[in-house]
């Protein structure tokens, strides 16, 4: 089966978001107050494994590999356990 795995990964607390500082300084220069803005990358994965569980272990791998920096980021996994049919 395939599970679409939707993976988000943002900066740790402490790290400074850049991205995140100027689209609130945008944002205040077109009228919209925020309190703080952080940026977040999503990634939809389809994963084809057995079980959620599974799918859950692929994700994580390619977090540790590929995704995330440990140093620098935070991430987190949610797996569409309804699956897709192949």
């Amino acid at each position: 089966m395939v599970y679409p795995v939707q993976v988000s990964v943002s900066l740790k607390p402490g790290v400074l978001d850049a991205e995140g500082k100027n689209v609130q300084k945008s944002l205040e220069l077109l009228g919209i107050a925020t309190e703080s803005v952080k940026s977040v990358k999503t990634y939809v994965l389809h994963i084809e494994a057995d079980t959620t569980d599974g799918a859950t272990t692929v994700a994580q791998e390619a977090c540790r590999r590929l995704l995330a920096n440990p140093v620098v980021h935070d991430y987190s996994i949610e797996v569409d356990a309804s699956g897709e049919a192949r």
